[in-house]
Parts: C-alpha cells; sequence; structure tokens
C-alpha cells in the first residue's frame, strides 16, 4: 500500500501540471472563439462550411488582424494614423493616464532584447526576520525618486502566492537586498507553490525518489522511506 501510494502521488504530480496547462490553453483559446468569431464574416469562417466546430479559430484570426496592423503602422500612413490617435487621447484626462501606462507597460515588456527581471532577492519584510521573495526590475539613484540624491535604489516587485500576477512595489536601498543565486523562473517555481518546490528540485519537498535499476520509478513520502530504511535486512 505504501508502494501504490508513492505512484499515485508520482502520478499527481505528472498529471496535474499537464491537466492544468491543458485546461488554461483551452480556455484561452475558447475566450478568443466567444469573442472575435461573431466577428469573423461567414465566407472567412470555417464553420459554416464544416460539420463541426473548430477550436482556435477566432485566436488564429486575432494573430493575423495584430500582424497586419503592425504591418500597417510600421510605414509612414500608419504612424500618421497613430500620432492623430494619440493626440485625441492627449485631451481626454482619464483615458491619457490609462493609454500611456498601457503603452509603456506593454512596450517594456514586448521590447526585444528586454529583461523583464534582472535577478531574485530577499527583503526583510513585514519585520525584521521575515524574508520575502522579490523580483529586483531595475537599479536607479535615489534622486529619480524624489528623494536626496546618491544612494543606489533597486526597484522590486513582490509578488503573491500562488499568483505571483499580482503583489507590490517596492524601492529598497541596494545593501538591504539580499541577491539570490537563482533564477527568475525557479524563484517563479517558488512563489507559485507555495514554498513547496525549491529551486533546482523538479518535485515537492517531502517525495523521494523511488530508484530501481538505475532508473527513478516513482516517488514516495520522506517518512516512508526513512523508515524503510531503518528495516532490518533480510536474508
Amino acid at each position: 500500500m505504501g508502494r501504490l501510494r508513492g505512484y499515485f502521488l508520482t502520478g499527481l504530480v505528472v498529471v496535474a501540471p499537464i491537466a492544468i496547462t491543458i485546461w488554461i490553453a483551452w480556455w484561452f483559446v475558447s475566450l478568443f472563439d466567444r469573442w472575435v468569431k461573431p466577428l469573423i464574416p461567414e465566407i472567412y469562417n470555417p464553420d459554416h462550411y464544416l460539420p463541426f466546430t473548430v477550436p482556435g479559430v477566432g485566436l488564429l484570426f486575432t494573430v493575423v488582424i495584430i500582424t497586419l496592423i503592425g504591418f500597417f503602422t510600421a510605414n509612414l500612413v500608419g504612424r500618421s494614423i497613430i500620432s492623430w490617435w494619440e493626440r485625441i487621447l492627449e485631451r481626454m484626462p482619464v483615458l491619457r493616464s490609462i493609454y500611456r501606462g498601457t503603452k509603456q507597460i506593454f512596450a517594456t515588456a514586448l521590447s526585444q532584447g528586454s529583461r523583464n527581471f534582472k535577478s531574485v532577492g530577499l527583503i526583510e519584510y513585514p519585520r525584521k526576520g521575515v524574508y520575502v521573495v522579490a523580483f529586483v526590475a531595475r537599479e536607479l539613484d535615489s534622486g529619480d525618486l524624489g528623494l536626496t540624491p546618491g544612494s543606489p535604489m533597486l526597484a522590486c516587485f513582490m509578488p503573491t502566492t500562488p499568483n505571483p500576477t499580482s503583489g507590490f512595489l517596492f524601492f529598497v536601498h541596494r545593501d538591504e537586498v539580499q541577491i539570490l543565486d537563482i533564477s527568475v523562473e525557479d524563484a517563479a517555481k517558488l512563489v507559485i507553490s507555495a514554498g513547496l518546490v525549491l529551486p533546482g528540485h523538479d518535485h515537492p519537498d517531502g517525495l523521494v525518489p523511488i530508484v530501481e535499476g538505475g532508473h527513478v520509478v516513482g516517488h514516495v513520502p520522506a517518512e516512508e522511506a526513512e523508515a524503510k530504511d531503518k528495516e532490518p535486512a533480510k536474508e
């Protein structure tokens, strides 16, 4: 029963991420199909010719339209239209701020050759002795923030668990951030798993691999593996 439990946990570790990934991908494709398919002319919509529904047509149509818009705005006429549109938004008090902030976020995140986060560090928060994981975005001078110039500061993003897309922005003195020797991807896994998946580990902490014939055939809880090691060897 202990080995069957270990096999079940191993299968759960393998199947759950795959199932969640497929579900998110299907939800994303279905979302675009619900939004975009009603706008596609019938002559270009395969659902009007086939006896079944083709998933992903809305997403594909969206990608093609966005690509064509990008191609169109790359020439003189397109840039002139964009400039005219931005001048209109500049006269709208609320929409102007929303457009500026959104445009800057997308331009920074999607710019070629840019790195979203430089490194990963630990910050003592909300009190001394308690550490949180923070992604270091950039280094800047305290004068850039309106403070007394001359102090090196780090712009750090502290993500929340288990959703790392939300969090808090901190501007901290460089000496108050302990830089870790792990990648941003490993730190994201640590945050999403609520500390269960440590950097450099492909399985949750507390599961010990079962090795047979030089190959890993499963995992069992650490307490079961320890109890098995203490059993006397059979003659």
